[in-house]
């Protein structure tokens, strides 16, 4: 039995990796990490949270979906002490992506590391359109 998929592709690695499928009314998003649209990546992890929102609201919109269409988020992070002494900033930085005080299942998970060793989060999400 096959599934309908529709998949949006960007980026160095489109021919590999799709940034986002959407089978039926829900939205999957491959993992989006802290770097900006032109490859820098923020060396304070508030920033590198607020430009991986700024990716996945970029992914969302591809599929005519915004941030209030995600019902689960996982972040993966790499210093998980640094991560909790930052929580203010990192929920500012995450209530102003999302508009307000998201309404999501969250999990943080602790990674030994992510594909750059600048990188200190990634974001992966589910969204129902």
């Amino acid at each position: 039995m096959s599934i309908e998929k529709e998949l949006f592709r960007s980026g160095p690695y489109a021919d590999f990796f799709s940034q986002g499928v959407k089978v039926g009314d829900s939205l999957y998003l491959a993992g989006q990490v802290g770097m900006t649209e032109t490859g820098e990546i923020p060396a304070e992890l508030p920033a590198q949270v607020e430009a991986a929102y700024k990716n996945i609201a970029t992914v969302l919109s591809q599929f005519g979906a915004k941030m209030d269409n995600i019902v689960d988020e996982t972040f993966f992070v790499t210093d998980m002490n640094e991560c909790m002494s930052q929580v203010p900033q990192i929920f500012q930085a995450r209530e102003a992506a999302y508009g307000k005080k998201p309404e999501v299942a969250q999990t943080l998970i602790g990674v030994s590391a992510l594909v750059d060793p600048g990188l200190k989060v990634e974001i992966k999400v589910i969204a129902k359109i």
